[in-house]
């Protein structure tokens, strides 16, 4: 079955790929093993010089990837512009921390050289999504190729161009041949991939169902694996909150990446107090947006990746609405070639309702309306996800209660939910396990060696006659 790449903004097909076959993927796999078994024995200068590099090519063809990803996939192409030079910050973050992330710990135990030695473990396998087609791919290579592995890409099937320059880029940085490798292959190739002795790891980014199955065939053998799942991210706004700021930042939480982002803004709780001066200005505002091209500058929102995320979102809010919710505004397809949907918002929504229980992959928001503090915590945490929350109060007890009690993976008051390199990132529950980024995330792919070495006991003196 061939690997088609379609433009979403007018729904032609851009290109066509024949996914590889057995022997292919087999001397991929090989080339792969093989340059981990070289690259694990470079020093780490080398390692670091090689981030540096492909942070450099990053941000001197950052407009050509931008225009790439948002060929490919939707993405506003100044966000996808922003996207390579992130990857790039990624890159140097981890080059300029390099030392200290991967140099042995000391251990104070009585009589022994004891310490901590962080070792690659091998060829880590990559399934990653399109919706941010070089960022979740560069948050996992950075740290796993610093720390001396290398990385087997399977890319989303519908971003296939994305995940060739992904591979060249990294020729173009002068890596080893093999250290970084695409896989255009299916879904299906994944289980023999995680079952062969050369793949050590994987890790994913996706839905439930990727997620779900990439653990059960990595934990059938016996691998290590990270995955950073769905979200349904809370947005609590509560009546000490400066309104405007918190209204503003909710319709461009919600709108990122034309609302499809894992860690977008799903939510939004807002205190009765407030509720109605909230819905009134968020409604005008995300009317407001300028749907279009998402290669004009202009455009604040473009359209969905694919003909069936379209048709998906579109069902979910019909049963919103059918299921009692009230549509303040959207709620339909635009009649127009490409992938697009109004900006929409519903209130008034059930608790079994799709906006209530389940994940909206577009520019849909979903209003609740909250008694106080301890309600809003309790329909936050009523969700099977656990990925990010947003919280905006200016009161020091609510900030104390929000952030200790809210169940995610990051909390942020006072700002929309966003990763970093710096800090670790990841969910709970259905939103998956592990971190990606900072120490923790490159941590995630190696061997935590603990070496004690016993100090020779002390010799008496020995008798001379």
């Amino acid at each position: 079955m061939p690997i088609q790449t379609l433009n979403p903004a007018t729904g032609e097909k851009l290109e066509s790929f024949t996914a590889l076959n057995e022997e292919q993927v087999e001397a991929k796999l090989a080339r792969a093993h093989k340059a981990f078994l070289d690259w694990r024995d470079q020093p780490l200068r080398e390692r670091v010089k090689l981030l540096r590099k492909v942070a450099d090519v990053l941000e001197r063809d950052r407009r050509t990837y931008a225009e790439l990803m948002t060929q490919e996939m939707g993405k506003l192409v100044g966000a996808a512009e922003a996207e390579a030079m992130k990857c790039a910050t990624c890159c140097r973050w981890y080059a300029d921390n390099a030392e200290k992330l991967l140099a042995p710990e000391i251990l104070d135990i009585e009589n022994e050289d004891a310490s901590v030695h962080f070792q690659p473990l091998g060829v880590v396998l990559a399934v990653m999504p399109w919706n941010f087609p070089f960022w979740q791919v560069l948050r996992f290579a950075a740290p796993a190729i610093l720390a001396g592995n290398a990385a087997l890409l399977k890319h989303a099937s519908n971003v296939p161009r994305c995940a060739n320059a992904l591979e060249a880029l990294f020729k173009a940085a002068g890596a080893p041949d093999g250290l970084f490798t695409t896989l255009l292959v299916g879904s299906d190739a994944v289980p023999a991939l995680l079952a062969d002795p050369r793949v050590a790891a994987a890790t994913v980014t996706g839905s439930e169902a990727a997620g779900s199955s990439v653990a059960e065939h990595a934990g059938r053998n016996l691998k290590p694996s990270v995955l950073e799942l769905g979200g349904s991210d809370p947005f609590i706004v509560l009546p000490s909150a400066n309104i405007e700021a918190a209204v503003k930042a909710a319709v461009t939480a919600r709108t990122i990446n034309n609302g499809q982002s894992c860690i977008a803004a799903k939510r939004f709780i807002v205190h009765e107090d407030i509720y109605a001066e909230f819905e009134q200005k968020f409604v005008q505002q995300m009317q407001a947006l300028i749907v279009g091209d998402p290669m004009d500058a202009r455009t604040q929102v473009g359209p969905l990746a694919t003909k069936q995320g379209l048709d998906e979102l579109d069902a979910q809010v019909q049963a919103c609405i059918k299921g009692g919710g009230k549509l303040r505004i959207g709620g339909k397809k635009l009649k127009r070639p490409g992938f697009y949907y109004t900006p929409t918002v519903l209130a008034e929504l059930p608790p079994n309702s799709p906006a209530a229980r389940d994940e909206l992959f577009g520019p849909v928001a979903a209003l609740f309306k909250a008694r106080d503090i301890g309600d809003a915590i309790r329909k936050a945490n009523d969700s099977r996800f656990g990925l990010g929350a947003s919280a905006w109060t200016t009161t020091t007890r609510e900030i104390g209660r929000l952030t200790e009690e809210l169940q995610a993976g990051s909390v942020f008051i006072n700002a929309i939910v966003a990763s970093d390199s710096r800090a670790p990132f990841g969910g709970i529950k259905a939103s998956g396990y592990g971190r990606e980024l900072s120490a923790y995330g490159l941590r995630e792919f190696v061997n935590v060696k603990t070496i004690r070495i016993a100090k020779a006991a002390p010799v008496s003196e020995a008798v001379t006659e």
